[in-house]
C-alpha cells in the first residue's frame, strides 16, 4: 500500500497531449501575426491569449460570481494592453496602476456578490488571474525595440520547446514525480530546460544575444521557469479534476472528476500560463544579456 495521493481522472494522454498541440498554436499565433501585420498583429495575438485564459481559469478554478470575475479579468486584459501600446514610451511599472485598480476591483465583484461562499479562495484566484493577463501584456514590449521581433520569436520558441518536450516525455516517462499524484516527473524537467538551452542558441543570431553563453543561459532559464509553472498548472488540473471525487491508493481506483470541466479547459491553462510567467522574465533578460 501506497500513501494516499489525489488520482485525475484525466487520461495521461489528455493531460499531455492537448496542452502540447495548443502551446505550439498560441507560439505560432504570437510569432506568425507580428510577421504579417506587425504590433496590430502582435496586439491581437497577446489578447487572443488573455481572453482565452481568463474564461478556462475562471471555469478551471471554479471562481464564484462567474459573470464578474469574467468582466474583472477581460477589463483587466484590455487595460494592461493600453498601458503598453498608448504611451509613447512604455514601462512595464505602467501596468502597477492595471493591478491596482484591478484588485480594487476584484476585492468589490467578490465582497458585493450574494452569497459570499469561497471568498478567500476567489479573490486569490482572481489576483493570480490579474498578474497573469498582465504578464502576458510584456510581449507587447518585447516585440516593441527595432530588434524585438526576433527576440521575442526566439524567447516564445524556447519556451514553446521547453513545454513540448516536457509534455512528451512526461507522457511516457513521468518518473521519478517531482509531485505526488502529478503526471510530472525528473527527466521531463531536465530535458525541457535542455530543449528550451538549444533553441535559444540556435536561435542566438535572429534573437540578437550573439554570442553562446548568454544565449545559453537565456533559454536555460526561460526553460526551467517554464518547466516549473508547467509542473504547477499540472497539479491545479489533477486537483481540479479530483474534485469531488475520493482520495484513493496508488493502485486503487481513480477519483472521479467534474464533469463539468471540459479537458480543453483544462489545456488552454496548461498552454498559456507559462507563458504569461515567461513573459517578463525574457523582457528582464533581454535588459540583463
Amino acid at each position: 500500500m501506497t500513501s494516499p495521493a489525489m488520482q485525475s481522472a484525466l487520461p495521461a494522454r489528455v493531460h499531455h497531449l492537448q496542452p502540447a498541440g495548443l502551446t505550439a498554436l498560441a507560439v505560432a499565433l504570437v510569432v506568425l501575426l507580428p510577421e504579417l501585420f506587425g504590433d496590430l498583429g502582435r496586439l491581437g495575438a497577446v489578447l487572443v491569449l488573455q481572453l482565452g485564459l481568463v474564461l478556462t481559469w475562471v471555469l478551471v478554478a471554479g471562481l464564484e460570481g462567474f459573470g464578474g470575475s469574467l468582466a474583472v479579468g477581460a477589463a483587466a486584459a484590455v487595460a494592461a494592453d493600453l498601458a503598453l501600446i498608448l504611451p509613447e514610451r512604455p514601462a512595464l511599472g505602467d501596468l502597477l496602476v492595471v493591478l491596482g485598480v484591478g484588485f480594487l476591483a476584484a476585492v468589490l465583484q467578490q465582497m458585493l456578490r450574494r452569497p459570499r461562499e469561497d471568498l478567500v479562495a476567489s479573490l486569490s484566484g482572481t489576483v493570480l488571474l490579474l498578474c497573469a493577463v498582465s504578464a502576458l501584456a510584456a510581449l507587447l514590449l518585447l516585440g516593441r525595440a527595432p530588434d524585438g521581433h526576433g527576440q521575442a520569436m526566439v524567447a516564445l520558441l524556447a519556451v514553446g520547446a521547453a513545454l513540448v518536450v516536457g509534455h512528451a516525455v512526461d507522457l511516457v516517462l513521468p518518473r521519478p514525480y517531482l509531485a505526488t499524484g502529478v503526471p510530472r516527473g525528473l527527466f521531463g524537467l531536465l530535458l525541457s530546460v535542455l530543449a528550451g538551452a538549444l533553441v535559444a542558441f540556435l536561435g542566438r543570431d535572429a534573437g540578437g544575444t550573439g554570442a553562446a553563453v548568454p544565449a545559453l543561459v537565456e533559454g536555460a532559464v526561460l526553460a526551467g521557469v517554464t518547466a516549473m509553472v508547467a509542473l504547477v498548472t499540472s497539479y491545479v488540473v489533477v486537483e481540479a479534476t479530483s474534485a469531488g471525487g475520493e482520495w484513493a491508493d496508488e493502485d486503487g481506483p481513480a477519483a472521479h472528476g467534474d464533469p463539468s470541466l471540459s479537458p480543453w479547459a483544462l489545456s488552454v491553462v496548461q498552454a498559456v500560463l507559462p507563458l504569461a510567467a515567461c513573459a517578463p522574465v525574457a523582457l528582464a533578460l533581454r535588459s540583463i544579456l
